[in-house]
């Protein structure tokens, strides 16, 4: 028998049915007629007759992400209205990212329709973004990129400063762009990158000189122009295999580079002791819209809102590169009413996750206004921004998950006074529902029962005197009940098998002297049915 008939014969179906079926679905599709829905006219033995055939369904029509982009119809004013939803504040940033998103997609979209347009000079609405930590960076611009649908990518510019700068470091951020698009590349063309604490890799000025800092600015500056970026690099050994072997394939190869021309990049950074640069300019130039402000007085946060392409060189900054950001945004502090507003107001907000996280253990967690109102408070002392809301409630509520998921508690209502003194409301609680207790232990065991059937394959009933000294045991150990029978009958799996071998029994009563002493009861109940057997043999 040749090869081609070993390898035939080894693919061919087991079942005569599906080898006929496949036959007359080659002769159609040979023929250009469609084929017959698998299983149509053939019935099994042992089926019974079917009735009239089904037509077949047709598979739901996939869309093409690159619709929203060719089709782009947002305005400023929408864009604005949605990141309200979800970001507190930040007025002034919302706006000019609004405008500068949309000059860049319209443009992306009548470079789509026109091509020639795509091939004259374009200027991009690249942005950088000013201010303190905690405020909603990173969050405006993912909730942005999930609402054009463009794929995002994030990066931190102090992996390139750090590294000791290689070129293919800033070019795996557009790699990263193609793998978030799902190895679509043509829709990566028109994603977005962000880098965040650019502010690290200045030259010269603000936190002290950056040798690499120079040298990163150049080819960052080229990424933001535009360049042909390789989509395998040259150190990713595992990447160019796989490109040889598509290439080996045959087929249509997938491209090796991408342009970044439509790409818009936004970097971002808290620029800390540029206020003084700022400042040292403002209080030389006290002549035109600074006259009358006493300089010395005003903040970082009102300092950054007048920086100029100036600052940014003393910075230590390349005129080049500051030259590539055209836009750019100051974000301004949290205040401990913007943090309250945050809580109360924006959508898929921190404390949302806290109380999704307590249902799923069959808790309502309810925060009365003066609770929120507390947190608000301790958040903003944290000087983090908005992060400073998951510090506060990371402690605030880690013993209460810890405890209350094993107990009979079912609502958790915060007050500010709970918000003060945590410790004593959770003892509190427990106190008033200790009474409760005993019954969530009864219940455990007998969930414990379920678990051990499914996993072991017997079936075991605690005697209602087992059950309560389960409860007992776990009541003054401070363990769950889970714990507490895990370690009891650790060994009852592999005893029951050897008895469940000689009589075939299948179900076991777990008694008061099994939880008291579980080796010595299983070891005697081995004993006893080894005996048996024994007797039955003679």
């Amino acid at each position: 028998m040749s090869d081609k008939e070993n390898e035939e014969k080894k693919d061919s179906p087991k079942n005569p049915f599906d080898e006929i079926q496949r036959q007359l679905q080659d002769m159609f599709a040979n023929a250009n007629i469609n084929v017959m829905p698998a299983g149509f006219g053939f019935q099994h033995p042992g089926e019974p007759e079917s009735k009239e055939p089904e037509p077949p369904v047709s598979p739901p029509e996939e869309k093409d992400p690159m619709d929203l982009i060719r089709k782009f119809f947002l305005k400023p004013r929408d864009i604005k209205d949605d990141l309200d939803r979800f970001v507190i504040r930040q007025d002034e940033a919302k706006r000019a990212m609004a405008v500068a998103v949309c000059d860049h997609y319209n443009h992306v979209r009548r470079c789509l329709e026109n091509p020639d347009l795509a091939e004259k000079p374009y200027m991009k609405q690249n942005v950088l973004l000013l201010g303190p930590t905690g405020v909603g960076k990173t969050y405006l611009l993912r909730t942005l990129a999930r609402l054009i649908g463009v794929p995002f990518a994030k990066a931190d510019a102090t992996k390139f400063s750090e590294t000791g700068y290689v070129g293919h470091d800033v070019e795996d951020m557009v790699r990263d762009l193609v793998r978030m698009a799902d190895d679509d590349v043509e829709l990566a063309k028109y994603g977005i990158i962000y880098i965040d604490e650019i502010d690290k890799i200045a030259a010269s000025g603000g936190q002290g000189k950056d040798v690499s800092g120079k040298g990163v600015q150049t080819n960052l500056l080229k990424l933001m122009e535009e360049t042909d970026v390789n989509l395998v690099s040259q150190t990713d050994m595992m990447g160019q295999m796989q490109a040889m072997m598509e290439m080996q394939r045959g087929g249509d190869a997938p491209p090796k580079t991408m342009s970044t021309r439509h790409i818009l990049f936004i970097v971002s950074g808290a620029f800390t002791g540029m206020g003084e640069i700022i400042r040292k300019r403002m209080n030389t130039n006290v002549i035109g819209f600074t006259s009358g402000l006493d300089v010395d007085e005003l903040d970082e946060d009102r300092l950054l809102h007048a920086a100029t392409t100036r600052d940014f060189v003393d910075f230590g900054y390349e005129p080049e590169f500051i030259g590539r950001l055209p836009v750019r945004v100051a974000f301004d502090h949290l205040s401990e009413n913007d943090l309250l507003a945050i809580l109360e107001q924006a959508e898929d907000n921190i404390l949302s996750k806290y109380i999704e996280d307590f249902k799923g253990y069959g808790i309502d967690l309810d925060v009365e206004q003066d609770a929120l109102s507390e947190i608000a408070r301790r958040a903003e002392s944290e000087k983090t921004g908005a992060r400073g809301l998951m510090t506060v409630l990371e402690s605030l509520l880690r013993e209460f998950k810890y405890e209350l998921p094993s107990t009979a508690v079912k609502e958790l209502k915060l007050t500010a006074e709970m918000v003060a003194d945590p410790g004593k409301a959770l003892q509190d609680l427990l106190g008033e529902h200790a009474h409760a207790q005993r019954d969530i232990h009864l219940e455990e065991t007998a969930a414990f029962a379920s678990r051990f059937e499914q996993q072991h394959g017997f079936r075991i009933k605690f005697h209602k005197k087992a059950a309560e000294a389960v409860a007992k045991i776990a009541e003054e150990s401070g363990r769950t009940v889970h714990t507490v029978c895990e370690r009891l009958f650790k060994d009852y799996p592999y005893g029951l098998k050897l008895i469940q071998n000689q009589s075939g029994k299948n179900t076991f009563s777990i008694t008061p002297a099994m939880v008291r002493d579980p080796d010595k009861a299983l070891s005697e109940l081995i004993m006893k049915q080894y005996q048996a057997h024994q007797d039955e043999g003679s």
